[in-house]
């Protein structure tokens, strides 16, 4: 009996060490361009640039997905270089998209992306769009025993496994410990 209880308390312990350790992962997101379907079009005012106000508010990650909405024979999307972005050049796209509703782009890289109208005239009159997708987290791996003693640390606070790898894990991992012992 004592066994089968402490096989729970293992298991138990297991689990939330993996949903502490995997919930930094998100899935991917579908962005609507502009935040709303009539989004892609001719602003107002070009200083405006409420496209990229938009962008500028969204937190892009890679494998998200920006989506368009617009009329197919009546605007395109066309993925461009920086400065063909900054002059509006539409000749030599990266990359074209007709297809209105279905106009799905998969940021599958980090760093900028520039887009602009297909549509004569729609660019200059600032229908463009610049995202940044950020780059994936990478930590530092640990300082080696003689890289920490040949810097002592300048705030008087030491470092513990707490707030190397955070409050939660070593909770979780004591929780785990006290109840299979």
């Amino acid at each position: 009996m004592a066994v089968s209880s402490r096989m729970v308390a293992l298991s138990i312990s297991l689990v939330l060490v993996n949903l502490v350790l995997f919930s930094s992962f998100t899935e991917a997101k579908d962005f609507i361009v502009g935040g709303k379907s009539n989004g892609w079009e001719v602003p107002a005012s070009p200083q405006s640039q409420p496209l990229n106000q938009w962008a500028q508010s969204s937190r892009f990650q890679l494998g998200d997905s920006l989506v368009w909405k617009y009329e197919t024979g009546k605007d395109s999307v066309l993925q461009v270089t920086r400065e063909n972005y900054l002059n509006c050049v539409s000749t030599k796209p990266i990359a074209e998209y007709k297809d209105g509703s279905n106009t799905k782009v998969v940021l599958n890289k980090s760093g900028p992306y520039y887009f602009i109208s297909g549509a004569k005239g729609h660019c200059e009159k600032g229908q463009k769009l610049i995202v940044v997708v950020m780059a994936p987290r990478v930590e530092a791996p640990a300082p080696s025993p003689a890289d920490a003693a040949a810097v002592p640390p300048t705030s008087g606070a030491t470092i513990t496994s707490s707030s190397r790898f955070g409050g939660g894990f070593v909770v979780l991992m004591g929780l785990g410990m006290a109840l299979v012992l």
